[in-house]
């Protein structure tokens, strides 16, 4: 569903703000109206114990005795009369009604509801359990016509008139009161309780959001600090198999290499040393030196041939050998390196090569140090050797200015470029190739790396 994903993508503090704002104004909403009711109760109840207090204080001395007495005499009605039309208590009064416990009305200021009985409503039925009843709305009940006629909310009291000495409710007093201010201070009571519902559910709601929002900025924080972690070790996993992938690939090129080597080795003894050895046994079963006919001269002539191919066959094997025995350079720094390299490629092309060498950094691994010893150069005009160590990141560029060649032509079982090429490679360096009409430059760059990898 569109809607989960969209909500699941907000931020935890957005969540709880929309969730727990709905939340708080749906129970601000309750709280209140339960509030605001239980408030209104207390105000009119308070409002309706204190009018009863009065009109108990003055109707009560004025009734007969409710337990003996069924009907209310002349003379009670008189004084009841007398008393309610006139004073304070005549202005506040809209009706009056004195109810016996069969639902009798037994007295009234609506003379024509004397006598009448109705049905006891839930009201009476209260205030004859001996519990004052206030109500402040517009009359509903069936006696109750003039009052309804009126049109505005009344203060209905049922007031319980209960025996001295045994506190049992013999009759019920029912008034309307005009109660004029009590709807202003119901408004007031009912802002009020509203206000302070609303403060505190919005103290207790920023609060909240306060905490979660910290929350959340650090939980944000370090779910994005675990992201980039993540997509760091990603990054270098995917460089590792890349890493792994070019490490097989230059172990399994170095295996063809060192096999071309090897061949390469078998080819030189072969053509070399070995066919010089060859015509130095041929010559030694020669008749030459079997017959002891041959005079000393032509004898010793003979040998001389012998011992010159066993010369040279020697200075081949020695030539051979000082290719694959490498001089002392574990101790060495790139300058000596470079410069013994270039020394050596001078001597034998005859030819000038510009050297630059710039060393500032620790000491190199070996491995580097064979690999830089290793490269040979074709040869060409205006030769260059730019060396640079700085902090164990080495860069090594060898350029001429002569015709160049084409890349595509260099065989992959080439001794040349694509084993110094592979020696890079194996060691996590890159190399590069660029030539062209203007000259050849070659580089190798070794980022650092410990001493003894």
């Amino acid at each position: 569903m569109n809607w989960l994903r969209r909500w699941n993508a907000r931020s935890l503090a957005s969540q709880f703000f929309i969730a727990g704002g709905l939340i708080s104004i749906a129970a601000m909403f309750v709280v209140g109206l339960f509030v605001s009711h239980l408030i209104e109760e207390a105000v009119i109840h308070n409002s309706g114990a204190a009018t009863a207090l009065y009109v108990d204080s003055v109707i009560a001395p004025l009734l007969p005795d409710m337990q003996t007495e069924s009907l209310l005499d002349e003379a009670s009605a008189q004084a009841l009369d007398e008393t309610l039309g006139q004073g304070a208590l005549g202005k506040r009064l809209v009706s009056f009604k004195l109810w016996r416990g069969d639902g009798t009305i037994l007295y009234s200021n609506e003379k024509e509801l004397v006598g009448r009985k109705f049905a006891i409503s839930d009201k009476l039925q209260k205030a004859f359990a001996g519990s004052l009843v206030a109500r402040y709305e517009i009359a509903s009940d069936p006696e109750s016509d003039k009052e309804r006629a009126l049109g505005k909310p009344l203060m209905e009291i049922y007031n319980p008139v209960l025996q001295p000495w045994s506190g049992q409710a013999v009759a019920v007093l029912e008034f309307y009161e005009t109660a004029e201010g009590l709807g202003d201070s119901l408004a007031h009571a009912r802002l009020r309780s509203w206000g302070a519902v609303t403060a505190l559910t919005a103290t207790f709601f920023l609060v909240l959001s306060v905490l979660v929002f910290r929350g959340s900025r650090t939980i944000e924080a370090q779910r994005k600090d675990l992201k980039e972690r993540v997509d760091e070790l990603s990054a270098l996993l995917t460089e590792n198999r890349g890493l792994q992938r070019r490490l097989q690939r230059a172990s399994q090129r170095a295996a063809a290499l060192n096999e071309t080597y090897l061949r390469s080795i078998g080819a030189d003894l072969h053509d070399g040393p070995a066919q010089h050895i060859a015509y130095a046994s041929l010559r030694l079963d020669s008749d030459m030196l079997i017959n002891a006919s041959t005079p000393p001269e032509a004898r010793e002539k003979e040998l001389a041939w012998i011992r010159s191919s066993l010369a040279e066959a020697m200075t081949e094997i020695r030539n051979i050998c000082s290719g694959l025995v490498l001089p002392q350079i574990e101790k060495s720094s790139i300058t000596e390196i470079v410069t013994r390299v270039v020394e050596a490629h001078q001597h034998k092309t005859e030819t000038h090569v510009e050297t630059i060498i710039n060393e500032d950094g620790p000491e190199l691994p070996p491995a580097v140090k064979i690999c830089i010893y290793r490269y040979r150069h074709g040869g060409g005009v205006q030769q260059a050797v730019r060396a640079a160590s700085r902090k164990g990141h080495v860069r090594v560029e060898v350029s001429d200015h002569g015709d160049g060649f084409d890349p595509t032509e260099v065989r992959a079982t080439s001794l040349g470029l694509v084993g110094l090429r592979e020696r890079v490679d194996s060691l996590g360096g890159s190399f590069d190739i660029k030539t062209g009409e203007g000259g050849t430059t070659v580089t190798m760059i070794f980022e650092p790396m410990e001493v003894g990898e």
